[in-house]
């Protein structure tokens, strides 16, 4: 899908009269994800969710749950690929805008029950990065390369104007082990050069100082 027809379909959605409260609304009344008949299941059912904001405007818990739009939600590989065929390449996006790719019933805050424990990790990108690396690291969540279970909650591509920042969440920050092997396997799926500086930081600390990439625990690769 190009750029221009991609924002032709958020505007629509955001037309409809969507918002947060309409979305909790109808909640219950969507069909649930299942994988049609000769299709091969996902081991996690996922949703690709949209974001965008103003630079430099500080943005609330509610007002950013408002702009949140769910743009797909799949089961299967074949599901998988029928909704990300049609999105819009990160690289394609304008700054401040945000893809968000979770497990079904995990919302890309920090206070949601599966995220408010955990933290994430965080790699900075030089522009023309983004394409690239936000596409392996789906391919690798969805097929569990990962191989941590339940840990990985979702992942983040943020566009910016100097460069972009990819983040992977993570359910539990105080497992260090397992936050470590996040790490190294984050590190191989995206082949990232000697001397990559990894970050990483608690949600709970992005509670408190309201802010996604700022004071954040720095790694050497």
């Amino acid at each position: 899908m190009d750029n221009n027809t991609f924002k032709a379909r958020l505007k629509n959605e955001e037309d409809s009269g969507e918002d947060e409260n309409g979305e909790q609304k109808n909640k219950e009344s969507r069909p649930v994800v299942k994988p049609g008949k000769g299709e091969h299941p996902l081991q996690f059912n996922y949703c690709f969710w949209f974001s965008r904001r103003t630079p430099g405007k500080q943005t609330s818990s509610s007002s950013y749950d408002q702009n949140l739009k769910n743009i797909g939600t799949f089961a299967s590989v074949e599901q998988f690929f029928a909704n990300y065929s049609h999105i819009a390449r990160p690289g394609d996006l304008s700054g401040h805008s945000d893809y968000h790719l979770f497990k079904e019933g995990v919302r890309p805050m920090w206070e949601d029950d599966a995220n408010k424990n955990g933290g994430k990790w965080i790699v900075r990108l030089k522009k023309g990065l983004a394409s690239r690396c936000w596409e392996n690291l789906v391919f690798a969540m969805i097929g569990e390369q990962f191989m941590v279970g339940e840990e990985i909650c979702g992942a983040v591509i943020s566009i910016r104007y100097q460069e972009d920042i990819l983040s992977l969440w993570n359910r539990t920050a105080h497992d260090q082990q397992t936050t470590s092997r996040i790490r190294d396997t984050l590190k191989r799926i995206l082949n990232l050069p000697p001397n990559t500086i990894m970050e990483y930081k608690k949600h709970s600390e992005s509670l408190s100082d309201n802010s996604s990439f700022r004071n954040t625990s720095v790694f050497m690769r």
